[in-house]
């Protein structure tokens, strides 16, 4: 799959320019790659084109032209691309009340280790958590994760062959299944994974 180069990002002056249409796009993009799981739980379904939107963002942000700090956001975002035989997204933890967001990411803690999705019968394929750093503590978890899902290639085979697939989350305080992906986000994630 594509990583996101140096010469295929927009010079600052250039995506000042695109960023509204820009912006537009990838709004339309990440809505059917979004998998809401009960009423606080959200997948972000990242891909070449979300990251490369966020790594745009940061440039502008902090007006960032030196190469090597654009290096180093490479860096930093191409591992969030999906690579053929996984899927990769954002988890959030989403309560609006504050107060009941802190009692929750309390009771939550390792949730984000409990998200899984399942292919058809095959068993659940649970999430590879915060890979590049922690953000739980001995108190709380973070209400943002960054999630990997891996595949075996017979996994991929049965999806492209129309096999069923479910996404949910197994925590003793937070448990929700989607039984059926809608067909939309189902053909979107299809398209992250490699043909055979």
């Amino acid at each position: 799959m594509p990583h996101i180069t140096r010469e295929s990002l927009m010079t600052l002056e250039t995506y000042a320019k695109a960023r509204k249409d820009f912006r537009a796009k990838v709004m339309a993009h990440k809505k059917v790659r979004a998998v809401h799981l009960g009423e606080h739980l959200t997948l972000l379904f990242e891909d070449e084109l979300t990251i490369r939107y966020q790594i745009q963002e940061i440039l502008r942000v902090e007006k960032t032209f030196e190469e090597e700090a654009i290096q180093d956001e490479l860096d930093a975002y191409n591992p969030l691309v999906p690579d053929g035989l996984n899927w990769k997204a954002t988890l959030l933890v989403e309560y609006e009340d504050v107060e009941e967001r802190k009692q929750a990411l309390a009771n939550l803690k390792g949730i984000e280790d409990r998200v899984w999705v399942q292919v058809g019968n095959a068993p659940r394929v649970y999430a590879i958590a915060d890979e590049d750093l922690e953000r739980e503590n001995d108190q709380k978890t973070s209400a943002v994760h960054f999630v990997r899902f891996e595949f075996t290639p017979s996994m991929v085979s049965e999806l492209r062959r129309g096999g069923a697939l479910s996404i949910g989350v197994d925590h003793p305080a937070y448990t929700f299944t989607l039984h059926e992906v809608p067909e939309p986000t189902r053909r979107a994630l299809l398209a992250d994974l490699a043909s055979d």
